[in-house]
């Protein structure tokens, strides 16, 4: 079985926090192989003081809506200051980081540019080196393994659902992920990644022997993060990607949408590794939250073959030409680029929807991704 980055740093790292006063970004969704929350062993460990909370999208407690503003508060469990970094502040302040000594990043990526749990590790680097403190990261699994898919996203696209420079799958750990963005910054910062053990980059999530933890509100499954790089695209349209339903990420649909009928001609496309059939769902939450929705449901059939992303750009075509009076893209405000765009990367996909050409949007996507793979070498810590 892998084990965590957490393990350890408990095992034989401890030199990290020894005596130290340990600010934490983390939720208490990261456990460690036994299910006990990482905050926990913090806060049972005589070798160092837990002393600061700060939690990511969703908040400390993990329960936050999608987007939703997360404010200041006191975490009634371990009667600690909970700082939000998706409130008023997306980086740690000065003043959020006095009266500790090391800032410990304890967080789940799921191997997908739009998870904003890397911009804020990003942007905790960035503070932490401004305010002269060591960082610590504690690797995790990346659960849809080394794959890499679409195009390294240009700066100025760069937004917190895009971390600048990184194709929308791009097949690295958060820790990896950290010594990335370290690479590139311009002011120095005292970065130690705890690595895994046991893991290879080959590795999905089912074959590291470890529990799964949804480690945010719509992360259900390892079958949900190996779709999510294709059909999250979809949340910058008016299609609904399952939220508040019990698969989100798996169906997409809308109440003008025949299911059977974009089900038939998705299939008829042979995506490698991924089938479709017509399903019908009511959400209580989100788009069309109360109304019953038609669309397909995907299903893996080969977790190795499936690119994700060209699942969801076909899927996308689809939904496009057969409802093109009633598909669009979200308005956004004069001036703003459009949130699809954000996701994308840039306009281009857009563009070829629009246009019925976005089968040819990958056409030299192998060489964009190898020129990735040869930026980011020097930041990978796993065969």
């Amino acid at each position: 079985m892998v084990k965590l980055g957490v393990e350890v740093l408990f095992e034989s790292e401890r030199k990290t926090i020894h005596g130290r006063r340990v600010g934490l970004v983390s939720n208490y969704a990261m456990t460690d192989s036994r299910l006990t929350p990482v905050i926990d062993l913090f806060l049972g460990d005589s070798d160092c003081r837990l002393v600061k909370l700060y939690g990511p999208e969703h908040g400390v407690r993990n329960s936050a809506k999608e987007g939703e503003h997360v404010d200041f508060a006191v975490d009634r469990h371990s009667g600690l200051p909970a700082y939000s970094l998706y409130g008023d502040a997306k980086k740690p302040t000065l003043a959020m980081l006095s009266g500790i000594d090391v800032l410990v990043i304890d967080l789940q990526d799921i191997g997908c540019r739009y998870y904003t749990n890397m911009n804020t590790t990003a942007l905790c680097l960035d503070a932490c080196a401004q305010a002269g403190l060591p960082c610590v990261v504690l690797d995790r699994p990346n659960p849809i393994g080394a794959s890499r898919e679409g195009y390294a996203m240009p700066a100025e696209f760069a937004s917190f659902v895009g971390m600048r420079g990184i194709p929308n799958r791009h097949g690295l750990t958060m820790g990896e992920l950290a010594r990335f963005h370290q690479s590139g910054m311009a002011a120095p910062v005292d970065l130690t990644v705890v690595p895994l053990k046991g893991w290879r980059r080959s590795m999905l999530f089912g074959e590291t022997g470890l529990p799964f933890v949804s480690p945010s509100p719509n992360t259900s499954t390892p079958e949900m993060t190996l779709l999510y790089p294709g059909t999250c695209l979809f949340e910058g349209t008016n299609v609904s990607v399952g939220r508040g339903t019990g698969r989100p990420f798996e169906m997409i649909g809308a109440p003008w949408i025949d299911g059977h009928a974009l089900a038939k001609r998705f299939n008829a496309l042979a995506a490698p590794g991924v089938a479709a059939r017509p399903v019908y769902f009511s959400p209580h939450d989100s788009v069309y939250a109360g109304e019953l929705c038609e669309g397909v449901q995907l299903h893996i059939t080969d977790a190795r073959a499936i690119h994700a992303l060209k699942t969801g750009i076909l899927l996308l075509q689809e939904v496009a030409f057969l409802y093109a009076g009633d598909f669009r893209f979200l308005s956004v405000q004069s001036g703003a680029r459009p949130f699809f765009d954000l996701l994308a990367g840039d306009d281009r996909l857009r563009a070829a929807i629009i246009d019925g050409a976005a089968r040819s949007y990958l056409t030299d996507e192998s060489e964009a991704l190898s020129q990735f793979a040869r930026q980011v070498r020097d930041a990978e810590l796993y065969d």
